[in-house]
């Protein structure tokens, strides 16, 4: 009897309307799993496998959670078999696209009305880094915002702050007050004792400049805590 081989279907094999790209164009992008939408971006599997399964296959490995595939950078990416370097960079790209996208829609917030709404205009910024950031939110006297900027960039456990550059910052824009916020790679939104320290030493140097000091958030991936609501300023 002739031995029969059997080939793994490739995503070609597949019904038109099931292909992730006639898909999207026959259905819309709603209609597209995460699998099939990474899919798109990657492109080509293997002979062993399809772009679809080379996805899920990801996907599964951090938990098809894609928070956390917007933390792979290139080399976690490539860690997969199938996955070049060039496949990494389209997808870390895009990735990197739907942040600064959900940014740009945060900074159409015109005021700050709450701790809430400076984590949805910090969130997209700082969640997904590996290391820590503390930024400066720069209002005028309506609590609209006026400015953002990063004072200082440091490792995975601190980051070194220094309120002359705040403040230096804060009469640079001309800001009637500031909300600091600061990322937590860790995923733990306690402050520390150095967060409460540095956060006294700022609202210090804002009364002598007639400077509010409205908050201080922590970002610590989805979750944020406000010291203004905690009580700690």
């Amino acid at each position: 009897m002739e031995k029969v081989e059997y080939k793994p279907l490739t995503i070609k094999d597949w019904a038109v309307a099931d292909r992730p790209r006639e898909k999207l164009l026959a259905k819309g992008n709603a209609s597209l799993s995460d699998a099939e939408l990474l899919a798109i971006l990657i492109g080509s599997g293997s002979p062993k496998e399809s772009a679809v399964d080379l996805s899920k296959r990801i996907l599964m490995d951090i938990n098809n959670n894609l928070d956390e595939l917007g933390k792979q950078d290139v080399k976690a990416l490539c860690r997969f078999k199938g996955i070049g370097q060039a496949k990494a960079l389209t997808i870390v790209a895009a990735l990197e696209l739907g942040r600064r996208r959900k940014l740009s829609e945060a900074l159409e917030r015109v005021a700050i009305r709450g701790s809430k709404d400076a984590f949805d205009l910090f969130q997209p910024i700082v969640a997904d880094i590996p290391h820590e950031e503390f930024w400066v939110l720069h209002l005028n006297r309506a609590n609209k915002v006026i400015g953002q900027e990063r004072t200082s960039m440091g490792g995975v456990s601190g980051t070194v702050v220094d309120v002359k550059l705040i403040m230096k910052s804060a009469l640079a824009n001309l800001s009637s007050s500031i909300i600091l916020c600061h990322n937590h790679p860790s995923g733990n939104n306690k402050p520390s004792e150095n967060d409460k320290q540095i956060t006294n030493k700022v609202k210090a140097a804002c009364e002598m400049l007639d400077i509010a000091l409205l908050d201080h958030i922590i970002v610590a991936g989805n979750v944020y805590l406000s010291f203004a609501d905690e009580g700690l300023l």
